[in-house]
């Protein structure tokens, strides 16, 4: 998608959307819990949308209106063959991954080429170590999980992803004898921890913290069906407080604070400092910036998502805008430490790019230029889907098999899928994205194909299409 933008101010009254953390894993909570559970107020994105689908994935019905989720069953452990496609979603694969290892079967996880790119080793190490088989190509996906999480303690690095720990803590109350989780070396984005310790006591599960950020103890529980709903999320109200830090102070934005914590809180301390007077009264937020911001050091080691919306800013300081410590953004969707030193050098802000972060220096005169978000282009496939009769003595009602790859050719995605229904009906389908290389393929052809791989004819050789 392209987009024009010119030099405007900004007026109104807006609204900040919901926190997208919180939106993760309260969806994954309440598919773990053993009833129904509301989930409401949700951040409906792709990420989002990945995590529902993963829980479908695990054999869990999700009814979805507007912003509302209902989740009446748990996760189906003795779901034996899952695909997961996370999309271009972290928090997803990875809470994913720890949560297949509930299962004793095989379950595939994989995303978009993004994706495809971030460093998973880390948390199949600590699976590993506990009795779960991985397989991945250098740490990263897709991977496969297969067997069942083993023993009740646990070693993980904690300078990568703080989702890694998030994940363990949140399969912890699920296993016999509970989790002990120890964090080796400097654990980042702490904050995002804290939030998954209070979101679980939400679902009724409590987190000793024997050594706060490097180890936790959890003890076998049950998750408690819960009415939630998602607060506002302070890393896109960060975003529009410097929007209408840059252009003019003319925004009113709504907000639903709740009681959660949030690490990205941090912006109205850093909006102080730089010299902005932010107002909050009603859940509403206002504020009465200077000509020009005093510059200052930051460190965002809690709060990489932060980066960008302060980095920004660096267009109306009179000093320059240090960011330090948070090189664990190099390891998001995209290297946003990178990125954002490419792509604000173009519109003539000064931008020393460090290991760790970066020096920006308010330009002498900004303009106009081309800019790339480095966001992945829409995807479309061609699928095919099938309903058969089966015979009564092949037919497993609630049966789910997923597959992916064979028989497209390496490089070719596909994924494909057989239902076993009620009434001695089977549905399978066939998904094919049309980024392939080869002019020659046919995806029908490798739908019929697929139909004859030996794990899949066996229920069909007897049986009659109906549709």
């Amino acid at each position: 998608m392209n987009c024009k933008i010119q030099k405007s101010k900004l007026n109104g009254r807006i609204t900040c959307p919901s926190n997208k953390s919180y939106t993760h894993r309260a969806i994954f909570l309440a598919a773990l819990s053993d009833g129904k559970s509301i989930v409401k107020k949700i951040l409906r994105s792709n990420d989002t949308i990945s995590t529902i689908n993963a829980c479908r994935g695990f054999g869990v019905e999700v009814e979805e209106v507007e912003d509302k989720v209902t989740i009446n069953n748990t996760i189906d452990s003795t779901v034996e063959n899952s695909m997961i496609d996370a999309g271009n979603s972290g928090t997803t694969i990875r809470i994913a991954i720890a949560i297949a290892g509930l299962s004793g079967g095989n379950t595939k996880l994989t995303g978009d080429e993004s994706l495809r790119k971030r460093p998973m080793q880390p948390i199949l190490d600590a699976l590993e170590t506990m009795g779960v088989k991985t397989e991945s190509d250098d740490g990263k996906p897709p991977v496969h999980i297969n067997g069942k999480i083993e023993g009740n303690e646990i070693s993980i690095k904690g300078d990568i992803s703080s989702q890694f720990i998030s994940a363990l803590m949140i399969v912890g109350p699920r296993l016999p004898d509970g989790l002990t989780i120890n964090v080796e070396g400097e654990l980042v984005s702490k904050p995002y921890v804290d939030l998954t310790i209070a979101i679980m006591k939400k679902f009724g599960v409590d987190v000793k913290i024997e050594e706060e950020y490097k180890k936790y103890l959890i003890t076998h529980q049950i998750y408690k069906p819960t009415t939630f709903s998602i607060p506002s999320d302070f890393s896109n109200l960060a975003l529009l407080l410097a929007a209408n830090v840059l252009l003019g102070d003319g925004l009113t934005i709504e907000i639903n604070l709740g009681d959660m914590p949030q690490g990205d809180e941090a912006i109205v301390d850093i909006l102080e400092k730089l010299g902005v007077n932010v107002t909050l009264e009603d859940d509403i937020i206002t504020t009465e910036s200077p000509s020009l911001l005093k510059g200052g050091k930051f460190d965002l080691s809690d709060t990489p998502d932060l980066l960008p919306a302060v980095a920004i800013l660096a267009l109306k300081s009179d000093k320059p805008i240090e960011l330090f410590n948070v090189k664990h953004a190099r390891y998001k969707e995209t290297d946003r430490i990178a990125i954002l030193s490419r792509e604000l050098k173009k519109i003539g802000v000064h931008v020393e790019e460090k290991e760790d972060g970066m020096i920006l220096k308010k330009p002498e005169e900004a303009h106009p230029a081309e800019l790339d978000s480095e966001s992945d282009p829409q995807h479309y496939g061609i699928g095919f889907k099938e309903v058969w009769d089966l015979d009564p003595q092949l037919h497993e009602e609630g049966l789910v098999v997923h597959t992916m790859g064979w028989p497209a050719a390496k490089g070719v995605l596909s994924g494909s899928y057989l239902y076993h229904g009620e009434n001695n009906q089977a549905f399978l389908g066939y998904i094919v994205p049309l980024d392939y290389d080869n002019p020659h393929i046919s995806p029908f052809d490798e739908f019929q194909q697929w139909k004859h791989q030996s794990s899949i004819q066996k229920y069909l050789k007897l049986s009659l299409i109906h549709i």
